[in-house]
């Protein structure tokens, strides 16, 4: 006992003493990208200490510590950290249909985990998972935040909630198989004490699906959620801090979320003029999934997916794609949302190229998975940028990515929290 006092005294001694100090990292590259002013600063210094950015400048303007651990990348780009603000970590594309069956209920935790180190070496250091069975994506943020796992950094939403019938419910097993999501409700009494049990059991953000879906048995347009429910989880969920996002293909639908008050619009792919001119009005968020109509065509029936489902998804593939672009040009403001779980994990940056390609400029597309990204998931004063108070969320790659968008498929240099992930 004597020993253990001893030795804990002399710890306390060499804490007052200053002699345990904080990790300090110096980051220096060819250049660096303010993804707020599209501008470079050329040869970069960032310094960041305990995972956070406590300086930015040109070398020779910062000052760095002589203890710093200093990371030189000669020739290559800066930005921060990727984020994409709707993936679905514990699902694969390579399970569609009835296929994901064969496999125990605890097999797709293992596939959460694989999928959150493919995502984080992709350069994306920072997801909101919207949607997860068993609270996977809860679990897996608690994982990765104890160091038990690699992986970015989730904003979970655990069940994704809808509908008796609707897209988020069970709907691909008869009557004799009495099943049903555990995210179903009906009503705004209902729908405002799933918006506390998700937050009971760890959500942080809320996913509502206020329309019919691509792979489900429903048209695709049709809006499932009232007026009033859309009110009172959003009501719900501010209350609590956290932000709302809502599936909606349809017009109809899309106009409901953004009325009752929803933080971002996924998928947005028939919207209107007038769902347009609310978005812009009311300062919501469009998350389009534009690029994943490719995997899906081209590989969904190798996986699994249905006819009716593949139809679906190449009827509104390219009509999505249109409406991104009036969306664009209209103003409506733009998050990185790929739906990633429908094409494999790590493929994310393959988007940015399909949005340049309809109308966005490659700032807008950069920006999109950066600073607006962090806005809508509130938390700009944490990730999104390099910058004093971030954490330090760093990527690299080769060449100008303002010049061609498509080398951020390619990155050689992965960063999260001060700490190097891939070099």
């Amino acid at each position: 006992m004597r020993h253990a006092l001893a030795a804990f005294s002399l710890a306390l001694a060499a804490l007052s003493a200053g002699a345990v100090q904080a990790k300090t990292v110096a980051v220096t590259a060819a250049r660096l990208l303010d993804v707020t002013s599209g501008k470079y600063v050329e040869q970069p210094v960032v310094v960041i200490t305990d995972g956070r950015i406590v300086a930015v400048g040109a070398q020779g303007s910062v000052t760095v510590p002589d203890d710093a651990e200093r990371i030189d990348l000669p020739g290559q780009t800066l930005l921060p950290g990727l984020i994409d603000t709707h993936v679905h970590l514990d699902s694969s594309p390579k399970y569609g249909g009835y296929n994901g069956l064969a496999f125990t209920d605890s097999f797709w935790p293992v596939v959460a985990t694989a999928n959150a180190a493919a995502t984080l070496n992709a350069g994306f250091t920072t997801v909101r998972n919207v949607g997860a069975d068993r609270y996977n994506d809860v679990g897996l943020m608690q994982a990765i935040d104890e160091g038990v796992a690699p992986g970015p950094r989730i904003v979970p939403a655990a069940y994704a909630l809808g509908a008796t019938g609707g897209h988020c419910d069970s709907t691909y097993f008869p009557p004799s198989v009495d099943l049903t999501s555990p995210g179903v409700f009906d009503g705004p009494d209902a729908a405002r004490k799933m918006v506390r049990k998700m937050k009971k059991y760890g959500a942080r953000a809320i996913k509502i699906c206020v329309t019919g879906g691509v792979f489900s048995n429903d048209a695709v347009g049709i809006q499932q959620l009232s007026l009033e429910e859309i009110q009172a989880i959003v009501e719900g969920a501010h209350m609590d801090g956290m932000k709302v996002a809502a599936h909606a293909h349809g017009p109809e639908g899309i106009r409901a979320a953004i009325l009752g008050g929803v933080d971002t619009i996924e998928h947005a792919s028939l919207v209107d003029d007038e769902g347009i001119r609310l978005a812009v009005k009311a300062g919501a968020w469009f998350g389009m999934d534009i690029y994943n109509t490719d995997y899906t065509q081209a590989e969904g029936r190798a996986n699994g997916v249905r006819e009716s489902e593949l139809k679906k998804d190449a009827d509104i593939g390219e009509a999505q794609r249109r409406n991104f672009c009036k969306a664009v040009k209209a103003g409506v403001r733009q998050i990185f949302s790929t739906d990633a779980g429908i094409y494999p994990h790590g493929w994310n940056a393959r988007q940015f190229a399909v949005m340049v390609r309809y109308c966005a400029t490659p700032l807008q597309a950069i920006q999109a998975a950066t600073v607006n990204a962090a806005e809508a998931l509130g938390q700009p004063g944490d990730v999104g940028q390099v910058a004093v108070g971030r954490y330090g969320d760093l990527i690299a790659v080769q060449g100008d990515p303002l010049a061609d968008v498509t080398v951020l498929e390619h990155v050689t240099f992965v960063m999260k929290g001060g700490a190097v992930v891939r070099r």
